[in-house]
């Protein structure tokens, strides 16, 4: 393989289709630096042509992956994982270059998409079916086999991440992907295609599309050769995608967005509590579907939790993601940057009160401080609507059951935490918070072993786990007649 850096901005920039580097006809598309707002490199969209090369590709590629065994199949996936740590670096760094994310947070995200291959390179000869004790002369067993080819869509919040997410366990499971990234951020996502082929996936089981939505997307989710798609962004785009793909009859996994509720009680560690406030919402520029966008506090302890906050917030360094001394990046694009001013405009002349008072951030780029906004209530468009910016909204409450009910007074339901010193009320709150993750005293804690999803406008589905294992997987029912003598069944 060529090195990583054969894939910066100023390189050939395409889709990567079979093996191969696959230049798109479509328009031109402008892949823009974050930090500075300026053009890095431009590509040609990757329409309809490219998907359909790709979804060819895979179909071949998918016949042969499986004809390796599984255990072969679980060796190349483990290679996988060491070949992203070996170029852990520069895939950082073009991670940090082109998704605006600080160096430190990219090189972490690097490092957990090489356990995500790893963890899954060990599920890959562990998938067995079982014997049923039917109540007839029969042998009954079934077994798991992959759909086949799976189309991908992810965005451009965090791209290598959710690439490893998404690929890893599709692979495992014997499948082949069609994956295409965001358009802002498809560079790192080829890189894991051509370092899986250099760990010995075959090629054509691992492709990337460099493309739009409304032409290659478009084209992807209803591909008459997807078997599965799987799409981690927005609600709005999710409920076409989810009803483009029903109309062929292709099921979906979708990952949407989230509006998670961080309960912090009068008896928690406040310290802890705020310290995890912080990174729940403004790590990552607040650019994660599961960031702590609404914090909703115990009165008593309401006005320390929110200056202390405030104050915390007004000392992060805001800079380029390159600089060693950043811990917040800027947006990724400028319609989002312009999304979260509208946003926090809007809340203003509803009543909401900005408690940071930094303005230290660089002059050129897509930036935001990161902003606490306090009188705020749960029904303010600022505490329903995703955000998806380094932002939180306090919202006060008075005991347990008004804390749970603001919880799950949302559309959404991704994700949630309970800051609290009573164990009984921890597990309580728990129970009571709809969302596919609750976490107690801690924040945004994430791993692949663990099932990963949402309910309500969060989506549907698991992406990680053996739940998200078994998303890409179908049981067949063999049914094998052991009695010459028994009679032959009619109907059913």
């Amino acid at each position: 393989m060529d090195s990583v850096e054969t894939y910066f901005p100023g390189s050939s920039t395409g889709s990567h289709v079979g093996g191969e580097l696959l230049s798109g006809t479509g328009q031109a598309v402008d892949l823009v630096d974050p930090t500075t707002g300026q053009v890095l490199t431009t590509y040609a969209d990757g329409g309809a042509d490219v998907v359909d090369a790709a979804v060819a590709a895979a179909t071949e590629g998918a016949r042969r992956w499986q004809q390796m065994t599984a255990s072969a199949r679980g060796q190349a996936l483990w290679q996988l994982g060491q070949e992203v740590r070996a170029e852990a670096e520069p895939l950082a760094h073009l991670e940090a270059t082109v998704a605006g994310k600080p160096l430190r947070d990219a090189g972490a995200e690097v490092a957990k998409v090489a356990e995500m291959f790893e963890y899954y390179a060990g599920w890959a000869d562990k998938q067995h079916g079982e014997v049923i004790p039917v109540p007839t002369s029969h042998l009954n067993y079934t077994i798991r086999e992959p759909y086949g080819v799976i189309a991908q869509i992810t965005p451009w919040n965090a791209p290598v991440f959710t690439g490893g997410w998404q690929i890893a366990p599709a692979l495992a499971a014997g499948n082949a992907v069609v994956i295409k990234p965001s358009e802002s951020t498809p560079l790192s996502t080829v890189v894991l295609a051509r370092l899986a082929e250099r760990a010995g996936v075959p090629a054509g089981a691992v492709n990337v599309i460099a493309g739009l939505g409304p032409t290659a997307g478009a084209r992807l989710v209803t591909h008459p050769g997807v078997n599965k798609v799987v799409f981690v962004g927005s609600p709005a785009t999710g409920r076409r995608i989810a009803a483009a793909a029903a109309a062929e009859l292709i099921p979906c996994v979708l990952e949407l967005g989230g509006k998670s509720a961080n309960i912090v009680f009068a008896d928690a560690n406040i310290s802890r509590a705020v310290g995890g406030a912080a990174a729940a919402i403004f790590s990552g520029a607040g650019q994660s579907c599961v960031a702590g966008s609404r914090l909703l506090v115990q009165r008593q302890a309401y006005a320390e939790v929110v200056e202390r906050l405030a104050e915390l917030a007004d000392r992060i360094t805001v800079g380029p993601p390159l600089s060693e001394s950043t811990q917040v990046g800027p947006l990724q694009n400028k319609p989002q940057l312009e999304r979260v001013r509208q946003m926090v405009g809007a809340a203003a002349q509803a009543g909401a009160r900005a408690v940071t008072k930094s303005t230290a951030m660089p002059a050129h780029g897509y930036f935001y401080r990161p902003t606490v906004l306090a009188d705020v209530t749960n029904s303010d468009a600022i505490a329903q609507q995703e955000v998806f910016g380094p932002v939180v909204a306090a919202i006060p409450f008075e005991d347990e059951d008004e804390a749970i009910a603001l919880a799950n007074d949302t559309r959404f339901g991704l994700a949630g935490a309970v800051w609290t010193g009573g164990v009984e009320r921890a597990h309580r709150v728990a129970r009571g918070i709809r969302a596919g993750t609750v976490w107690v005293n801690s924040y945004k804690t994430i791993n692949v072993m663990s099932p990963f999803g949402g309910f309500a406008d969060s989506g549907f589905g698991r992406s990680s786990g053996t739940d998200g294992l078994a998303e890409y997987t179908q049981a067949k029912s063999v049914w094998v007649e052991t009695d010459d003598e028994a009679p032959l069944a009619f109907g059913y």
